[in-house]
């Protein structure tokens, strides 16, 4: 489908004669293999993508739809214990099996990570912690002391985030009066205001709304002494609050200033001067209470829908209230149960932070249709069908900004109505492209009322958040309770590359200024040694990749000096066994960019990203094809995992909040390679 006024995009012979350019060299190169060059068999890649296919399509589920499961880390067993605990509900087998699943991710230092081989988490530890005293463990018990003294040579409990102690606090283990104030009345301010709600990111309004409430209300429950925390406080609880208290910088900034504003809060809350408390309970009320509809719980995300659970209870809604009772059952519907194993001997229960049906369906879709499926095979149809189902209709928080577009997109979970986002719509245009559908026509408009929207949504810069449109105001980092670092949902490289790369399969060209402004901003994001930073997916392989495929599809020409400097980077961090890792320490050190351990999805990603710069024929190419090959399983899949027995665990290369929160795709590691596999199997063919 082409839009209206838009040029014809680089031909297609010409498209191929750079594909056979030499990156490094700049001028063609022979297709026979040079010297000392073990290429790959083109029947072994053939036959790699045949298995691979099969492998997929044998996943799909009935209704048409792919999704795999999401991991994260013990964040979400030990909330799992606090919520039940403090509601006094929930299944005593379940938590049980829930808390086996904590355990098993215990350093040895006695510490727990937010991601597999990374350093102690002083809030994580600090949850699981508590959540093992909650489930029963004593503090003399040797897991527990190690992992106190972890804590507390880590600066103990004041050193958490804001979010664990608040929840802290209505287990009595933590002070309201010492957590950053979160007033209800936040939801009062006029969207013109500059501090509105919708100034800051989608999923912190989710989470933040029903915690506001939590603060305004304060629910506490009494554990008994032996289950509390108190040995965790450097110095002793009462001396280390106060020490926190003390200890602000004299100097004017604007964290100071928040951090006044945030002490005349708190004394207005202990004199009781709040005029309009109860309209803003009334206010956040309505809020959460509609963008329950249409949604698998309140954002489709765990914290959120853990907090809209605490917070209708606050409000006085009953446990069998149909509100509450339909909030616990979606946030019950992420637990998965684990029968015990030769490997587990126990049976265990853990939690997904959200489901990912509409991701994984247009990433599956894309693959199989650049792997050869059929444009009108049955269950490519399916597929589309259920996607085109999901498309958006009600206008979300995305609105208050671009009030004038018409709804369009596609969210991330099975019903998420508020929330679509750009990256999710660009892969399913990306995925829809590949099928035809018998209700073309009605294909084709959801699809042209998707790139309007897409367009609407485009930031000031030329690129694209993810949620929202300019969301960039960084002085809400100075906020107290910002310390989740994720307060802002600025446009990225990674989401702008796979617009591009939508845009110039629907028609699009360089010729469009929006195109242009795009293409600007990406360049003005390139790192200094060429390669780019990775917002959702680990990190700076993940972010160079997307960013490759973008411009060479729109057109950039493979020469041109971003586009070498980015493909010399990814042939450099390549590992000396072929393949390409990062772990996610590389978003708290950049130094360590591009390192880590050989992963499918990553080497993937950086095949990927060689083939769209149009090295078909380096020694990288060949060894990284060869790496994904010897490591494809009898049945066509991939494995991503490290450790072995209990301890087993998927490598994470999702990122969900950089510093904060990582996740493994378990369906990454799979389509990814295909796509790769593809690519360099038509990349042979160009050249041949």
């Amino acid at each position: 489908m082409r839009r209206k006024g838009s040029a014809p995009g680089l031909p297609e012979k010409n498209r191929g004669n750079l594909n056979r350019m030499s990156l490094t060299q700049g001028k063609t190169v022979s297709t026979t293999p040079r010297f000392g060059r073990l290429d790959a068999d083109m029947g072994d890649v053939e036959s790699a993508i045949l298995r691979s296919r099969e492998f997929l399509l044998s996943q799909q589920h009935p209704d048409g739809y792919w999704c795999g499961e999401l991991e994260a880390d013990s964040m979400l067993e030990a909330d799992y214990i606090f919520l039940h605990t403090l509601l006094e509900s929930g299944d005593p087998a379940r938590l049980q099996r829930a808390f086996t699943e904590m355990m098993r991710y215990q350093n040895e230092d006695g510490s727990w990570s937010i991601y597999p081989g990374g350093p102690g988490n002083i809030s994580l530890s600090v949850k699981c912690y508590f959540s093992a005293k909650l489930m029963g463990l004593t503090a003399d018990e040797p897991r527990l002391e190690k992992c106190r003294e972890w804590i507390l040579a880590n600066g103990g409990v004041v050193a958490c985030n804001t979010f664990t102690k608040m929840y802290l606090c209505a287990l009595g283990q933590y002070d309201y009066d010492a957590v950053p104030a979160i007033p209800p009345e936040i939801v009062l301010f006029p969207n013109w205001f500059y501090f509105n709600i919708y100034e800051i990111s989608s999923w912190s309004r989710s989470i933040l709304v029903p915690l506001a409430i939590i603060y305004a209300k304060k629910p506490f429950k009494k554990i008994p002494p032996e289950q509390g925390i108190d040995e965790l406080f450097v110095g002793g609880r009462a001396n280390s609050i106060l020490r926190l208290r003390m200890n602000r910088d004299a100097v004017f900034s604007w964290r100071n200033f928040f951090l006044i504003l945030d002490r005349i809060t708190h004394w207005a809350e202990a004199v009781h001067i709040r005029p309009l408390r109860k309209l803003a309970l009334k206010r956040a009320e309505k809020w959460m209470l509609a963008r329950l509809e249409m949604s698998d719980g309140l954002g489709a995300i765990y914290p959120a829908m853990l907090n809209a659970i605490i917070a209708l209870r606050c409000l006085g809604y009953s446990e069998d209230d149909p509100q509450v009772i339909r909030a616990r059952d979606e946030f019950e519907k992420l637990g998965i149960e684990q029968p015990a194993t030769p490997d587990m001997p126990e049976p265990t229960f853990r939690m997904q932070p959200c489901a990912s049906p509409v991701w994984d369906t247009a990433q599956v879709v894309f693959a199989l249709g650049e792997a050869g499926v059929p444009r009108n095979d049955p269950r490519m149809i399916k597929a589309a069908d259920w996607l085109l189902s999901k498309e958006v209709r009600h206008k979300g928080d995305w609105a208050v900004k671009v009030p004038k577009t018409e709804a369009g997109g596609w969210y991330f979970e099975f019903n998420n109505e508020f929330y679509p986002d750009t990256d999710d719509t660009a892969q399913v245009l990306l995925a829809l492209n590949k099928v035809d559908n018998p209700r073309e026509r009605y294909q084709i408009q959801v699809a042209e009322r998707a790139i309007e929207w897409e367009f609407a949504m485009q930031c000031r810069n030329g690129g694209w958040g993810s949620f929202d449109k300019d969301n960039t105001k960084m002085i809400f980092q100075y906020i107290p309770f910002a310390d989740h670092n994720a307060m802002l949902d600025p446009p990225t490289v990674d989401i702008t590359g796979r617009i591009l790369e939508m845009l110039a399969s629907y028609g699009y060209t360089r010729e469009d200024k929006r195109v242009q402004k795009a293409i600007k901003f990406i360049f003005s994001e390139q790192e200094p040694d060429g390669s780019w930073f990775g917002r959702w997916g680990v990190n700076y392989v993940y972010g160079t990749f997307l960013v490759l495929r973008g411009l060479e599809a729109i057109g950039v020409d493979h020469l041109e000096p971003q586009v070498q400097q980015a493909a010399e980077w990814i042939r450099m961090v390549q590992n000396p066994d072929g393949g390409w890792g990062e772990t996610c320490g590389s978003y708290d050190d950049p130094n360590t960019r591009g390192v880590g351990p050989s992963t499918p999805s990553q080497t993937a990603w950086a095949l990927l990203g060689l083939l769209a710069a149009g090295d078909d024929r380096s020694d990288s190419i060949a060894k990284g094809i060869r790496w994904l090959l010897q490591r494809q399983d009898s049945e066509g899949g991939w494995d991503e995992s490290v450790g072995a027995g209990i301890t087993r665990q998927a490598l994470y290369t999702g990122t969900g909040f950089p510093r904060v929160f990582y996740l493994a795709y378990h369906m990454y590691r799979n389509y990814f390679p295909l796509l790769a596999l593809t690519g360099y199997k038509r990349a042979m063919e160009r050249a041949s």
